[in-house]
């Protein structure tokens, strides 16, 4: 059977990265639905590998920036210079100029570094020097995130966790996976040998297409329930916003892409809900006397019908 163009992505991803496919394509589901994705892990798990892969696979061109406590805007967005030839200040452009930007360990930095990414996410472009200058598309932020239990890292704030469409963890491989990492080639040399297996602009379509899928009216009524359940279960606390919902519906339909579907079906909403809510439903985390993560209990309390 002939594959297509998102199945052979997947397959080529699950050669470098082993053992992960349900992450792997909910990092692509994330860039088909034009979102910025968060992976927060421990260190040596794969997540920098994951970042490499993607903008590898689909021929984007790739910056990462190690975000560290001294990282200042400047280093990120650019600078300006003065030039003694022109008499006036020149804008030197940062590594944010690129396709898909690796910020790896973000939360190292100062919520003030961390905070120059914000109107890159939002807006595909930055202000410098009170001139707005667009970004290359597409645009992705994939950051990584170190646990907050470890020493020298600082919370993100809500603003800039609302911009990641999903937050998902690789964890450790399992028993099969290690050993064929172990006796592997290393990924860094797969990696330098992979050759993309798709261009920006051909993925630029898929993305148009992912837009297009069908949701039901059924299908919103069931997305509404969920909405105002986060709502309610929040409290005193913050559910998820009109944003967020737009952000669920566009991730299930990448899903129901990636499944071959050309609608969304409930199944699709559940599959991404944990890695869309999940980090915007912190509190509800917080407050619970239970070991049971909130998205899952809400898919569970919301009927689908």
């Amino acid at each position: 059977m002939r594959h297509t163009p998102l199945q052979d992505l997947i397959a080529a991803a699950n050669r470098i990265i082993l053992g992960k496919d349900h992450q792997i394509r909910l990092a692509i589901a994330c860039l088909l639905a034009r979102g910025h994705l968060l992976i927060e892990d421990m260190p040596g798990v794969g997540k920098t590998t994951l970042a490499h892969t993607l903008a590898s696979l689909l021929g984007l061109k790739f910056q990462r920036i190690q975000f560290t406590s001294d990282l200042l805007p400047s280093d990120i967005l650019g600078v300006s210079v003065f030039d003694r030839e022109l008499g006036s200040f020149r804008f030197h452009q940062g590594p944010i100029f690129a396709q898909l930007i690796l910020a790896d360990e973000i939360n190292r930095a100062t919520p003030k570094t961390q905070s120059a990414l914000l109107e890159a996410m939002e807006e595909g472009q930055i202000t410098a020097d009170g001139e707005s200058l667009p970004l290359p598309q597409p645009f992705f932020v994939v950051a990584t995130q170190n646990p907050q239990t470890q020493i020298g890292t600082f919370p993100l704030p809500e603003s800039q966790l609302d911009r990641f469409l999903m937050r998902i963890s690789l964890g450790y491989p399992d028993e099969a996976a290690e050993r064929a990492l172990l006796l592997g080639d290393d990924r860094r040399d797969m990696l330098a040998r992979q050759q993309p297996v798709m261009s920006d602009t051909a993925f630029a379509e898929l993305q148009v297409a992912a837009s297009q899928v069908h949701a039901s009216e059924r299908l919103a009524d069931y997305l509404q329930a969920l909405l105002a359940a986060t709502r309610s279960a929040a409290g005193k606390g913050y559910g998820l916003s009109p944003r967020a919902g737009l952000g669920l519906l566009n991730a299930a339909r990448a899903w129901a892409m990636l499944e071959g579907r050309e609608m969304v079906l409930p199944e699709d909403v559940q599959a991404v809900f944990p890695s869309v809510a999940g980090h915007r439903l912190h509190t509800l985390a917080a407050n619970s006397t239970t070991d049971e993560p909130p998205a899952e209990a809400l898919l569970r309390a919301v009927p689908v019908g």
